[in-house]
């Protein structure tokens, strides 16, 4: 009787460890996620600090396209005003964001159409450095988006393995949602020359 009793005090021992290792783990995985979270948000931001610096630059040689840096500058502002909590980062949610930010690169791509109209525009320094600047950022945001991706999907399959998702809902980690394309993203785009 007794060595029963030492062998179950021995189970639930080795039980508890493992439940506060797979708990530990859940919890450094989420703090990848919310930590990763930060990144995109900094390449968003960084994008954001630069579309003033452009626009500004634009408005110099284009004075009569004041309806396309209206809608630069709403858009901008929309997407800045448009915030999500790293702890509920849900679905909705993040299109919610995603479209905020969908919203700033269709006005980003109006504002980039209007040097076509201007030739000097197209050879100014400031202009062509911005340019390079921005796209830069858009690739930073799609390698950071790349990221959260991987650090989501790995917290996700984490959580809902055995045992760990027992311990995920009575803690109550729940699974992070992805960036995914735009439905228009879908369909490729007209060249026409």
């Amino acid at each position: 009787m007794r060595n029963l009793f030492y062998i179950l005090v021995i189970v639930a021992g080795a039980m508890v460890l493992s439940s506060c290792q797979g708990y530990n783990r859940m919890v450094e995985k989420q703090e990848a996620v919310t930590s990763q979270w930060g990144n995109v948000q900094n390449a968003y931001q960084r994008r954001a600090d630069l579309i003033p610096n452009l626009v500004n630059t634009v408005k110099g040689y284009a004075h009569h396209e004041q309806e396309t840096f209206t809608q630069v500058t709403e858009a901008r502002a929309r997407a800045t005003q448009t915030v999500i909590d790293p702890e509920n980062l849900t679905e909705e949610a993040l299109q919610e964001y995603q479209q905020a930010q969908n919203q700033v690169s269709q006005a980003l791509g109006r504002l980039l159409l209007i040097q076509e109209n201007y030739p000097e525009l197209k050879a100014n320094q400031n202009f062509l450095a911005l340019q390079d600047e921005l796209a830069g950022s858009e690739n930073r945001i799609s390698v950071e988006r790349n990221r959260f991706n991987e650090m989501a999907r790995d917290y996700n399959s984490y959580i809902r393995k055995f045992p760990q998702v027992i311990y995920a809902g009575w803690f109550k980690f729940e699974s992070k949602a992805y960036f995914e394309a735009v439905p228009e993203a879908q369909t490729a785009p007209q060249v026409v020359f």
